[in-house]
This record gives structure tokens, C-alpha cells and sequence, in this order.
């Protein structure tokens, strides 16, 4: 009788093993290959982005996204494995991420905007830009929004979803900018004088490009004076330097070969008593 008993536990024992252990050790293999295949997806990913150079915040965020996916991938593996049905719990993870997604909508547009300006990259941190109508140099470049710092010392802080949207202007993109200035002169003007003094005034600076040369041509003869273009190109950080010294020494050049540059003059008269 004992060996009988004995010979039922044994069976028992072997089916336990057949029914349990066979999954258990199969979802184990799963758990350990997919940790081992995860750490090297993630290793290989963060090699690919030094080499393309991602921004700093946007890798993070890439690998820690990628690392969860794969990480809720293997979960849902392993407990499959273990003869637990995945489908509701499948179907659980998608009404979580549709429920958060229409909570967060405005969040999420800012999200995904964020991910696209640290991806395709029109600005940095650094170049000024215009966008949203605000003028100022880039600070920080979060996921959700970014901060400039404007011309006043002011942050401004501009949500990426309506950045993204928006035309951005960026005046570091190409190295150069131009200052454009029209000052007007007398009709009584030697205009071909003129035009080489205010060249010359332009190529004089050392911070004024040779190439492209400083363009200084009339563009317009108004009721009361000759209007005439002064565009000379300079490096982006030399732009206010260059300005600043075109607009100081407009008057001597044009002092020193007779030039007037017209303004209203009022006239005094005086009746007399009759």
C-alpha cells in the first residue's frame, strides 16, 4: 500500500514539474536573455546617438523611453510564459496610456514638440531667435518649453507645442547678418560722393565683411530728401558693434565732404506792429 502512495506522489510530483516547472524555467530563460538583449539594445542606441550627436536632454529621454518599452515587452513575455493571460493586461497598459494621453493633451503636444526641436535641431542653446514675437538668446531647451532671455534681461518662457508651430527666425543660422540703414540726404548732394564716403565708412571697420561686400545705392528720391541704402554684413556677435558705429559717424562723413542731411527747420516770424 505505501509503495503505492508512494508511486502516486511520484506521478504527482511529475506532472507538478511537467505542469510548473517547465514555464517557470522557460520564463526565467526569457527574463534573463531579454535583460541581457535590453542592456545591449541600450548600449548600442546611446553609441548611435554620440555618433549623431543628440542633445543631451533628448538622449536621456530617448533611452529611458526605449528602456521602459522593452522592459514592459519582456514583462508581458514572461508572464505569458507563466500561462497568465496577457490580453486584459494588454488591454489594461492601452486604456491607462489613452486615458493619461487625453488628461495631458496640452502637455503632450508641448512633449512632443520639445522631442522634435532637440531632434531636427533649428536652434541651439546660445543663437537668438525670433519666434512667437520675442526677440532673445536660447537659455534652455526643456522637453515642454523653452527659455530666452530677450534683449532686457527678461525670461521669457515659450511653450514648445506653439515654438514648433510657429515661423522661427534664427539669426545665428548662417554666421552673418546685415545692418540695414537708410539715411537721406540733400537734393543739393553730390550723390557719386557720397556714395564713396559712406562705402568707404563702411569698409573702414575691421568687423565689416569684404565678402559679401557692403552694398550703398540710393533706393528711393523722396519729397525731401535722396534716400540711401548702407547695408554692410558682418559676423552675427559684431552686429550692434557694427551698427553702432555706422550710426555715430553717419554725420562727420557727411559733415566732412558738405553732404546736409535734411530735418525740419522751423522759421520764426515775427509781426510787426502796425
Amino acid at each position: 500500500m505505501e509503495e503505492i502512495v508512494k508511486s502516486i506522489n511520484i506521478e504527482k510530483g511529475v506532472e507538478l514539474v511537467l505542469e510548473y516547472g517547465i514555464p517557470l524555467i522557460k520564463a526565467l530563460l526569457i527574463y534573463l536573455v531579454g535583460r541581457w538583449l535590453i542592456k545591449k539594445v541600450l548600449k548600442l542606441t546611446h553609441k548611435l546617438m554620440l555618433v549623431n550627436e543628440y542633445d543631451t536632454t533628448l538622449e536621456k529621454f530617448l533611452l529611458n523611453l526605449i528602456k521602459w518599452v522593452l522592459w514592459i515587452l519582456l514583462t508581458v513575455s514572461v508572464v505569458g510564459t507563466l500561462g497568465v493571460q496577457t490580453t486584459s493586461f494588454a488591454a489594461l497598459i492601452g486604456a491607462a496610456g489613452l486615458a493619461i494621453g487625453l488628461a495631458l493633451q496640452g502637455s503632450l503636444s508641448n512633449f512632443a514638440g520639445g522631442v522634435l526641436l532637440l531632434l531636427f535641431k533649428p536652434f541651439k542653446i546660445g543663437d537668438t531667435i525670433e519666434a512667437q514675437g520675442i526677440i532673445g538668446t536660447i537659455k534652455e531647451i526643456d522637453l515642454l518649453q523653452t527659455k530666452v532671455i530677450t534683449a532686457q534681461r527678461k525670461l521669457a518662457i515659450i511653450p514648445n507645442g506653439p515654438l514648433l508651430n510657429g515661423t522661427i527666425i534664427n539669426f545665428n543660422a548662417e554666421g552673418i547678418l546685415r545692418c540695414d540703414t537708410v539715411i537721406g540726404v540733400s537734393y543739393d548732394a553730390d550723390i557719386s560722393k557720397t556714395l564713396e564716403a559712406l562705402t568707404k565708412l563702411c569698409t573702414d571697420h575691421p568687423l565689416v565683411l569684404k565678402d559679401p561686400a557692403p552694398l550703398v545705392q540710393v533706393s528711393e528720391n523722396a519729397s525731401s530728401s535722396i534716400h540711401i541704402l548702407v547695408r554692410p554684413y558682418t559676423l552675427t556677435a559684431d552686429v550692434w558693434t557694427v551698427n553702432f558705429y555706422l550710426q555715430q559717424n553717419f554725420k562727420p562723413t557727411l559733415d566732412a565732404i558738405g553732404v546736409e542731411i535734411p530735418y525740419p527747420h522751423q522759421v520764426e516770424i515775427q509781426k510787426k506792429d502796425k
